[in-house]
């Protein structure tokens, strides 16, 4: 044998030893990196978008306040964010805790365990976007998380275009945890998603940049704004025909402000209005509607055909 031939089958030997190597290591890697398959989710934005990526079928526990999509209601609780059932977690035997950045006492306590975690932000649009694919990213459905976030996108520009140059209306929305507008309320700020879907819809909060992320502020302050438009969201803004009319009847006390004065109260007590997932688009439809009814008077191109009422 002569020494190229040598020299070959040295070659071959090398390449057939590190082809080996590098399949065994892939599967060693892809096992490491395996999707989860027991997951607790810690919030209804977290619970939502697990679900919209097609991970529903993977999670084992949600918290008292995640109530879609109708699965999600089947499952067991591990309480809230602030008093966790840590005995339902150990129980429930998770490989991944997904939590908001924020959560201090469930991240404590995961420490204390040695759950393997995952952090996302929902605190603005952009947080909301990525925090979708970073999930999907975790659940190994990144096809999935793409399609979704390019949807919500989509969605969103149809109603930039929509609005356009309309002219801007002054909007103070306010936290409806009470029936009662002579008692000072709690505000939506401007460092929320939901101001980001509030500009989008045409809107202009009359909050200052400089007040907190959900101040509460007294009736002369409102007086002395006087909006254009009230927009109460919450559970408690869920009312009937009646209750709207007698909670409109309640604003009536200040006839200065041009909101009451123009009749321009509205009332959202619909159950994903506060929550920054997946279905933010239909929180930008509902403002849009009442910021902007001439916009929906006739055929229009806001996603008529994709927004599920």
């Amino acid at each position: 044998m002569n020494n190229s031939s040598k020299f070959f089958i040295t070659i071959q030997k090398f390449i057939t030893f590190n082809l080996a190597a590098l399949c065994i290591w892939s599967i060693i890697f892809q096992e490491a990196h395996a999707a989860p398959h027991r997951i607790i989710s810690t919030s209804p934005a977290i619970t939502e978008i697990l679900f919209a990526v097609g991970s529903g079928n993977r999670v084992v526990g949600v918290t008292d306040y995640c109530n879609y999509p109708k699965n999600a209601c089947l499952l067991p609780s591990i309480g809230g964010p602030l008093n966790p059932n840590t005995e339902k977690w150990i129980a429930l035997k998770p490989d991944l805790i997904i939590l908001q950045d924020d959560s201090v006492v469930l991240k404590k306590h995961a420490k204390v365990f040695k759950i393997p975690t995952l952090e996302v932000s929902v605190n603005n649009l952009g947080n909301i976007l990525t925090s979708i694919q970073v999930i999907a990213d975790a659940m190994q459905t990144p096809k999935e998380g793409k399609q979704l976030v390019d949807k919500i996108k989509k969605q969103i520009d149809n109603y930039r275009t929509s609005i356009g140059k309309t002219k801007p209306r002054h909007v103070l929305m306010l936290l409806s945890d009470t029936n009662d507008p002579s008692r000072d309320l709690y505000a939506v700020g401007r460092n929320t998603f939901l101001n980001e879907l509030l500009s989008i819809a045409g809107g202009e909060n009359i909050l200052p940049d400089t007040m907190a992320t959900y101040p509460k502020i007294s009736k002369e302050f409102i007086i002395a704004k006087s909006p254009e438009i009230i927009i109460e969201i919450g559970p408690t803004a869920n009312l009937s025909n009646e209750g709207i009319l007698n909670r409109k009847k309640a604003w009536t006390i200040y006839p200065t402000i041009n909101a009451v004065k123009n009749d321009r109260l509205y009332f959202v007590g619909a159950d994903y209005i506060l929550i920054p997932g997946p279905r933010l688009v239909k929180i930008l439809d509902i403002l849009t509607r009442n910021i902007h009814p001439k916009l929906f008077s006739t055929t229009s191109n806001i996603n008529q055909e994709i927004i599920s009422r």
